[in-house]
């Protein structure tokens, strides 16, 4: 009988894909980030428990390109800094990924708030343009003009926060404990240029990032780095406490909550 593809894998085959993994070389992306002050009660109105706002109301959005073998990846974020037990780092509220083999990882392995949307960034001389887009909707662009060389930062550690939970089958709560995850990415940096320009946030029912207008921008950087990331479930998340933050993660906030048909099957 032919192989059916459908079919449970070997063992030989499921350590075989580890070990490619392992083997990836490092990947190298070209990417904008701007990083401003906004609200601080707008800060502390997203961030789920057990996550509570730092000292500064800080905002970060990232665009990036890329440089995946086979094919190139838009990558964006858009982050509030949180802090958890200690740990200062930043929570994702939306991460614009243009290929499905992106999103699927780190949703369902991390949590992350990934969706599928259009990362672009366009330099044309000393000219920087990178947007996030979804539904039609540019909802963020940020502009302005190369205007220096930055020293390259050292290697740091990153932390990321993410809640990964399992809607529930019926609709109404999760159907397993969500869990607090702890990401911590390690970045190096072999290029950084410093940008004068501005970020604009543009309304989106879907994206609502105008919520956390630019108070004060703090600057903006174009860089070339590459990373990795390991990540840890650090605590369980009380469900009912989470429950008004899931609708952070889908474009229509009823979906979540929509279970079968009173009497279906």
């Amino acid at each position: 009988m032919a192989r059916v593809r459908y079919g449970a894998r070997t063992e030989a085959e499921i350590a075989a894909a580890r070990a490619a993994r392992s083997r990836l070389p490092d990947i190298w992306s070209t990417g904008v980030a701007a990083l401003w002050e906004t609200d601080p009660e707008a800060v502390a109105a997203v961030l789920p428990p057990p996550l509570k706002p730092t000292g500064s109301p800080l905002v970060r959005v990232s665009i990036s390109q890329v440089g995946m073998p086979g094919y190139p990846l838009g990558a964006g974020s858009f982050a509030v800094a949180a802090a958890h037990d200690g740990v200062e780092g930043w929570y994702p509220l939306v991460m614009p990924m243009t290929h499905e083999r992106a999103l699927t990882g780190g949703r369902e392995v991390f949590g992350e708030p990934k969706k599928l949307g259009e990362v672009t960034l366009e330099r044309e001389g000393d000219l920087i343009r990178a947007v996030l887009a979804r539904h039609g909707i540019a909802f963020v662009e940020v502009r302005g003009t190369v205007s220096g060389e930055l020293p390259p930062p050292e290697p740091a550690p990153r932390t990321d926060f993410y809640v990964k939970f399992l809607p529930a089958v019926d609709g109404s709560g999760f159907d397993a404990e969500p869990v607090l995850v702890h990401c911590v990415r390690h970045e190096k940096v072999r290029r950084l240029q410093r940008v004068t320009g501005e970020v604009v946030l543009r309304e989106s029912p879907y994206d609502p990032v105008a919520d956390l207008p630019v108070r004060r921008l703090l600057g903006i950087t174009l860089g070339e780095k590459t990373g990795d990331q390991r990540g840890r479930v650090v605590e369980r998340v009380d469900a009912r406490a989470l429950l008004p933050y899931v609708h952070q993660r889908y474009d229509d906030p009823l979906h979540v909550h929509d279970g079968p048909p009173e009497g279906s099957l």
